[in-house]
């Protein structure tokens, strides 16, 4: 626990001097008492229910007095909330290498499974986007709260030549931020970026973009997401990392899914034949990047379990926050209970 204001914890020894002027309260009032003419008698009126009684209240507003004072303080703690991510991306790999069946019955049809699967367990609050990326990468449905929608992109995925892993969190970035001067047309591979911000010459808002832009901290933007599901293995377009470092100035976490095995196998298509294996040292180095986490699926049961995993990791978040109210609270009802046992033993307030 962090505190906002800790210079104000030295009130915090004010507590001691209260506590010194009870015991000094409490013998003077021992000076001043009767005698009685036997002890006996007195034992017997202030038994140990009677004792505690006597110094309960007095405790609980001790209490009360040490949990305001660091609520005055402002303390900071990490707590679980309900996310405020309000758009998810899916970028999902339809390349040729998806074809291969290390994962069954062949790791597009996983994932579309998966894909799926998870859409279901999100909230029905939450805006999700589809990008369909091989050689290319498009949106092939833009944000929405509609499943079916949503579904019926994921079904109509046909699979295409090439994997440009990059383009997909451009396409991706750009359909979160449009008005951001995003433009994958006018990365030249290597021309035309500063911190990985795309901008079209021709484009008044794209100059103006890379004008105001001012990178952020990783994983700060807490408004979306991207996952990432792919076996990793780019053969064009933006360079992958270079993607992430777009994703990262924008403080957009990307959550990267491996499919496939490390092993991988070897697949034809269309007179052509290559060895598909799952890179997990650039998902793993994308996801770092972007302050979030890799996930690896082996299997179309490991799969499902990653997207479950991903659905409820999404639905809440640790985020530090400011929990001096809570303590109020809660010394404003020791306070309360403090006085209410006093008038109802001793017909007093402490």
């Amino acid at each position: 626990m962090t505190f906002f204001w800790p210079q104000l914890l030295w009130m915090l020894l004010l507590l001691p001097l209260l506590v010194a002027m009870y015991v000094w309260l409490l013998r003077r009032k021992k000076k001043t008492s009767l005698r009685y003419a036997s002890l006996s008698i007195v034992r017997e009126a202030m038994g140990p229910g009677q004792s505690i009684r006597r110094h309960l209240p007095p405790l609980l507003f001790l209490l009360a007095m040490a949990t305001m004072l660091l609520a005055a303080a402002r303390p900071l703690a990490v707590v679980t909330l309900p996310s405020q991510q309000e758009t998810i991306m899916l970028a999902m790999d339809v390349s040729g290498s998806m074809r291969a069946t290390d994962v069954l019955p062949n790791r597009l049809v996983a994932a579309q499974n998966a894909a799926k699967a998870f859409l279901a367990e999100l909230p029905r609050t939450v805006k999700v986007g589809i990008v369909a990326f091989a050689g290319t990468a498009s949106v092939v449905q833009p944000a929405t709260v509609n499943r079916e929608d949503l579904t019926a992109a994921i079904d109509k995925f046909q699979l295409q030549r090439g994997t440009a892993i990059g383009n997909g969190i451009v396409v991706s970035l750009a359909e979160l931020f449009p008005n951001a001067g995003i433009d994958l047309a006018s990365m030249d591979y290597g021309r035309e970026r500063q911190r990985g911000v795309a901008i079209d010459q021709s484009s008044k808002e794209g100059q103006d973009a890379k004008k105001d832009f001012i990178p952020v901290a990783p994983g700060s933007y807490t408004s979306a997401a991207i996952i990432l599901l792919t076996d990793g293995q780019r053969t064009t377009g933006v360079d992958s990392l270079e993607a992430a470092k777009m994703a990262a100035d924008r403080g957009v976490r990307i959550y990267t899914v491996g499919v496939g095995t490390v092993d991988g196998e070897t697949i034809g298509f269309e007179g052509w034949s290559m060895r598909v294996r799952l890179d997990e040292e650039t998902l793993k180095a994308i996801a770092r990047t972007t302050q979030a986490e890799y996930f690896y699926a082996g299997t179309a049961t490991d799969l499902k379990k990653v997207y479950e995993r991903l659905s409820s990791r999404l639905a809440v978040e640790k985020k530090e926050t400011e929990i001096s109210g809570l303590l109020a609270l809660a010394a404003a009802a020791l306070a309360l209970l403090s006085a209410g046992l006093s008038l109802l033993w001793f017909n007093r307030i402490l």
